[in-house]
């Protein structure tokens, strides 16, 4: 059995505010899995948007004060330790787990819905109300612990947590299926190309929204149609010309999105972030004239996470990797990870696994 160490390295939170307040240490205490929970060792660590808006509060809604600038709404507590996207070898079992885990390859779920043995009323997210993966080590609820069997490697299987189970989440909440047209803003980034992937496994005619320099990347993984983020989507579309907007971005381009879902119920609309600005312009007669369905997607559906692991195992999606970092380089990764010059994900490596 292995030895499971006192102290970890890892990457703390200090509180809100700029890449100084992120603190590579090496003794950080290495936490231990309660009766229903799994100790899992961090083999790679996917980085996403949310690590950068939980990092400076974005998520507040009070202006001047962060009090509520978690996922759930209430204050984080710090230090922190981020990180939503993790594959990892469970090292250590709870009480009320089966030995027989201990070795399996994981993906962790990032929506928790289970912790300390508790079942919560309002889902936690990894990294954000508990401890995630810029670490050597994390806990996590059994159920929450998903085994993998794939030829990929920990940082390819790292890039998926998060990314893919968001873009699984809007497909699923919008029934999204072959008969439909759907249109991906921040088509380029990890959850846009995930999406990319997941509307074209159903059979969906996918239409991507990005920077030109791009195109042919997301032409690569089978794109239907590129369209660059200036243009305008109603003359380039047509009104009321696609079934389902899966929008990453908000911004000014927002109240075309509406203009071009088809009206009659069939027009469905999912967003799981605002990147180009969080307020828009909603004329509220378009929603109710057009008969158009909203739905904002955070809490993963029962379902999804293992329609990932499935996707994942059957070879139906691949990852995209950008970049990889040692996790002590998590300042340069975020650095150059906002510049978005490019396509898919970065991941931090963290440790490795003794196969003696």
């Amino acid at each position: 059995m292995k030895t499971i160490p006192s102290v970890m390295k890892g990457v703390q939170l200090l509180g809100h505010g700029g890449p100084e307040m992120l603190q590579y240490r090496a003794d950080i205490a290495v936490p231990t899995p309660h009766a229903d929970e799994v100790l899992i060792q961090v083999l790679a660590a996917g980085m996403n948007n949310t690590d950068i808006n939980t990092r400076i509060a974005w998520y507040s809604k009070a202006e001047g004060d962060s009090e509520d600038a978690s996922w759930s709404g209430n204050p984080l507590t710090f230090p922190r330790i981020q990180g939503a996207d993790v594959c990892g070898v469970i090292v250590a079992v709870g009480e009320n787990v089966d030995q027989q885990r201990i070795g399996e390859r994981v993906l962790i779920e990032p929506c928790l819905r289970h912790v300390k043995g508790q079942s919560l009323a309002l889902p936690w997210y990894l990294g954000s109300e508990c401890d995630g993966g810029f670490a050597e080590y994390t806990v996590v609820a059994d159920k929450h612990a998903y085994a993998i069997n794939s030829e990929l490697t920990d940082a390819e299987l790292a890039s998926f947590p998060c990314s893919y189970s968001t873009a699984e989440n809007m497909l699923t909440r919008a029934k999204v299926t072959a008969s439909d047209r759907v249109l991906i803003s921040g088509a380029s980034g990890g959850v846009g190309s995930a999406a990319v992937q997941l509307a074209k496994a159903r059979g969906a005619y996918v239409i991507a929204i990005t920077s030109p320099s791009k195109n042919q990347q997301l032409l690569d993984l089978g794109v239907d149609q590129v369209i660059a983020r200036d243009a305008d989507l109603v003359d380039v579309l047509g009104d009321n010309s696609v079934n389902v907007v899966i929008d990453l971005v908000a911004g000014e381009q927002w109240p075309q999105f509406l203009s071009v879902l088809k009206p009659g119920g069939n027009g469905r609309y999912a967003v799981s972030g605002a990147i180009g600005g969080a307020l828009v312009e909603l004329d509220i007669r378009t929603l109710y004239l057009k008969d158009l369905s909203f739905f904002g997607c955070t809490v993963l559906e029962p379902q999804v996470f293992q329609n990932l692991v499935n996707c994942i195992e059957q070879g139906k999606i691949k990852p995209i990797i950008a970049k990889t970092f040692p996790l002590q380089e998590i300042d340069a990764a975020q650095e150059e990870f906002l510049q978005k010059h490019y396509v898919g994900k970065f991941v931090l490596t963290v440790s490795t696994v003794d196969k003696s």
